[in-house]
């Protein structure tokens, strides 16, 4: 299977969360999360927005230097030679640009100034940094038009020989399948200089699996982050759209085997959300990490080890069956006697029904002396 790159955009994109600022200090801490998950791309932030932003990248990029760590740092700016100026500033190697080619947009500009606007800022970049790496994101896959689309592509390959074309669904309304037509088409235009990049925004709730569905149609760059933070209802999770890559027998440079220390960075990332904003991103249903992942309650799930999670806990009610409940037992060290395991089972049944909730471990104690 061929190479995929993991660009984690949790700074960025965190930072277009409801309002969610990360100051120096938690940018550096997630960049040292990410540097120890073995994260390829960071993206640190948006220069031409502040000074303040050019100061914070700035440093970031020279600590990740000062470190010797194999984290690449880059920012994202609109593709105008005035915004790629400031990143100039930031000392990075790593250019993000993006624009766009939706209606909205050609009805303020047209192509061909688009174009123009696009090669002065990719030629302005390489004339004052050394062997640059520059991206070019094409707002807005979903609502562009094909052969746009891929008249865009075109030039961005052909003409300006970007490294990175990354095809953003930004408004997040697209399906597995329409991204796997548009991402298959313009990836076979790509040729061997230029990597296709996957960035889904998560509106309909379907970013990480759009951002996988880009990488089997062609793509090699997954553009993340943790818990899935960023815009509106955010974009796909680094830690689920790695893992199911990895298990399909991608070769990436995440380490999704360091469990512990990805739940250290979703959890640092969520204090830093529920201080600020008041929200907390990480819950009882959040995948994998979530506490809901290990919980059963339906009889057939205490026959064998569904799920993912290491762990389970198992909730009584009227679904429950006699494996089920043979297991809570286990996990509570209860003791009972087999013979009356039966009894017990539909005494829990009949309590579940009468009260119509799930039984509690003191009631199926009482059960237990009950029926023995």
């Amino acid at each position: 299977m061929r190479k995929i790159i993991v660009f984690d955009q949790t700074i960025r994109e965190g930072m277009q969360y409801r309002g969610l600022m990360f100051s120096y200090a938690e940018r550096l801490k997630i960049m040292e999360f990410q540097q120890a998950l073995g994260v390829d791309i960071s993206q640190a932030g948006y220069p031409p927005a502040h000074e303040s932003e050019i100061r914070h990248i700035k440093k970031i990029y020279h600590e990740a230097s000062r470190r010797n760590y194999n984290i690449r740092i880059s920012g994202l700016c609109r593709a105008l030679v005035k915004d790629a100026s400031r990143m100039v500033e930031t000392g990075l190697e790593e250019f993000n640009l993006h624009t766009s080619f939706t209606a909205e947009m050609l009805s303020r500009q047209s192509v061909e100034s688009i174009f123009n606007s696009l090669k002065d800022t990719v030629l302005f970049i390489r004339s004052k940094v050394e062997k640059p790496s520059i991206e070019v994101s094409l707002l807005d896959i979903g609502k562009t038009d094909m052969e746009l689309l891929k008249k865009c592509a075109v030039f961005l390959i052909n003409n300006l020989k970007i490294n990175i074309l990354s095809l953003p669904d930004t408004s997040g309304l697209m399906s597995p399948n329409q991204v796997c037509k548009r991402v298959k088409i313009i990836s076979s235009l790509a040729g061997k200089n230029t990597q296709i990049g996957i960035h889904c925004h998560n509106d309909l709730g379907m970013a990480t699996a759009n951002t996988i569905m880009g990488i089997l149609a062609g793509a090699s760059i997954i553009e993340v982050s943790a818990l899935g933070i960023g815009e509106r209802n955010g974009i796909g999770d680094i830690f689920i759209t790695g893992k199911n890559l990895k298990d399909q027998g991608f070769d990436l440079n995440l380490e999704t085997e360091k469990e512990d220390i990805f739940r250290e960075y979703y959890e640092f990332v969520d204090s830093v959300c529920y201080q600020k904003t008041g929200i907390k991103l990480l819950n009882d249903n959040t995948p994998f990490f979530g506490n809901s992942s290990m919980t059963h309650v339906a009889g057939t799930h205490g026959i064998g080890q569904f799920g993912l999670a290491a762990d389970q806990e198992f909730y009584l009610n009227v679904l429950c069956g006699k494996h089920l409940v043979e297991n809570y037992l286990k996990l509570h060290k209860i003791g009972y006697e087999k013979k009356y395991l039966q009894e017990i089972v539909a005494r829990i049944k009949d309590k579940s029904a009468e009260a119509d909730r799930c039984v509690t471990k003191e009631e199926v104690k009482e059960i237990v002396v009950e029926s023995g």
